[in-house]
């Protein structure tokens, strides 16, 4: 019987230049949001005033990106044998669902004010906004040099790209109130940010559940996975194959293989542990391989999931 096959689990990029790209971000955000924030008073601007509180989110989001990083790095110890790696994953249903609720926020808020559109400074809201953009843009730049494989970081992006849309759409509706007196613009603005809010949210949320609830990842088709490892001369059979993701960029895989007799167990596990590596780039493995028996049941009694059989399958 063989267990586990592992390779090397790594990324192109280091967590420590990830956490200096955040950190430059981060610093970059919250100093430019104490500006706007004066800004948005001189103005009596809510638009500038929103723009500030959506950039809390995106302060908050990488705040929170880099405490789950420090939490993921923790080594696998007692009763947390994959160490704190899903943490980042939590971070990102957070993420995701803060930018949900900053849609109901901005719904709100733009309702109310094509209703009662306010008084609002044109120029003073135009400027704040092109300088909010150019910040943005440097802040999602950084961001964009870190792993964005990781759920984490692609949820910090996601919450700077869309104030990025959100200060273009304010400088749009800056200058439509400055040029033409057509305050509604500011409300009609707010809607549009808030559609781009509601795709990065929802995209978030779906993608960390899919995590949470031990779903084979997006790109990986089980059945196909189990077809293929059944293809191999030796196999009999495969059952009780799991496919999940621990965290981002971390597929695993785990299955029972029933082999022909006399066949070399290790040597099957280790080219079918090869085989995963190589077709689907899956690094960490489990596999329990058997000599087939005539009853089946001292295997497995309740084998979960599809059998999928070899060509040499008896049964």
């Amino acid at each position: 019987m063989g267990h586990g096959h592992g390779h090397g689990h790594g990324h192109g990029h280091s967590a420590d230049a990830d956490k200096r790209y955040l950190v430059g971000a981060l610093a970059l955000i919250v100093g430019y949001m104490a500006i706007e924030v004066i800004a948005g008073l001189i103005a009596n601007s809510i638009a500038l005033i929103s723009d500030a509180a959506h950039m809390l989110t995106d302060a908050s989001a990488i705040a929170l990106a880099l405490v789950a990083m420090r939490f993921a790095a923790r080594p696998a110890r007692g009763a947390y044998t994959f160490g704190w790696k899903r943490a980042e994953i939590l971070s990102a249903q957070l993420n995701g669902l803060t930018l949900l609720l900053l849609v109901a926020y901005f719904c709100y808020e733009s309702v109310r004010r094509l209703l009662e559109p306010p008084e609002v400074s044109g120029p003073i809201v135009v400027v704040t906004a092109v300088a909010g953009i150019v910040v943005n843009a440097l802040a999602a730049w950084l961001l964009s040099r870190a792993d964005r494989r990781s759920l984490n970081v692609e949820g910090a992006f996601q919450h700077v790209l869309n104030d990025m849309y959100a200060f273009i759409a304010t400088a749009i509706s800056g200058v439509v109130v400055w040029l033409t007196g057509f305050r509604q613009a500011d409300a009609i603005a707010a809607l549009v940010v808030a559609a781009l809010m509601l795709k990065a949210g929802w995209g978030l949320l779906r993608d960390s559940s899919r995590v949470l609830l031990q779903a084979a990842p997006s790109d990986l088709d089980p059945d196909e996975i189990g077809g293929v490892l059944a293809g191999d001369p030796d196999v009999v059979e495969v059952h009780d194959l799991h496919v999940w993701t621990v965290t981002s960029g971390y597929p695993t895989l785990s299955a029972h293989v029933i082999v022909a007799r006399g066949s070399d167990c290790h040597q099957v596990r280790t080219r079918l542990a090869d085989l995963l590596h190589d077709r689907f780039e899956i690094g960490h493995t489990t596999l329990q391989v058997d000599h087939g028996l005539k009853d089946r049941t001292e295997h497995c009694e309740d084998p979960h999931g599809p059998r999928h059989l070899g060509r040499t399958a008896p049964f």
